[in-house]
């Protein structure tokens, strides 16, 4: 709950994007942490999921395309219950939007990523992260690609932390 209460403060202050207003439609995904909704790609706010291109390393060693798995898992989570909606904090230096996306049955998609281990919380300013905990929470039960190995930044391959 104080996750949420702090990403609605971030994206209701006076520098978010309240020309734009939210978004809402069908979310077709870009990759693990990208959609785009009517034409406009968004960057989901907070959180970092592994490229397309990048492997991690599961429970046996064995090489997988995590990047790939989250993007899939990505869809397959906003499938559940559209449209997706959206509420914008900015615009990144390519960009895109930058927003907190939910649900039509209200689910944060940006904390579920991070909760499924499909992606980490995005270090922002020194800190740990706006889903610091919820990424806690996914490596101690082993979600996602916290199962095996965490991903290393810029990596082919993931690292242990």
């Amino acid at each position: 709950m104080r996750t949420a209460t702090i990403a609605l403060a971030l994206l209701t202050t006076p520098g978010a994007c309240a020309a734009a207003g939210p978004l809402r439609g069908d979310a077709f995904v870009i990759d693990g942490d990208t959609i785009k909704i009517g034409g406009e790609r968004i960057q989901l706010y907070g959180v970092d999921a592994p490229e397309d291109w990048q492997f991690c390393r599961d429970e046996t060693g064995a090489d997988y395309q995590c990047g790939k798995k989250a993007a899939l898992a990505l869809e397959a989570f906003l499938s559940a219950s559209r449209p997706t909606r959206c509420r914008f904090a900015g615009r990144d230096r390519y960009g895109r939007y930058i927003g907190a996306c939910f649900r039509a049955d209200g689910k944060d998609v940006n904390q579920w990523l991070v909760e499924s281990g499909h992606a980490v919380s995005r270090e922002e300013n020194h800190d740990k992260g706006l889903y610091a905990a919820a990424q806690e929470m996914a490596r101690s039960v082993g979600a996602g690609m916290w199962r095996g190995q965490a991903r290393a930044e810029g990596s082919n391959h993931v690292a242990e932390e």
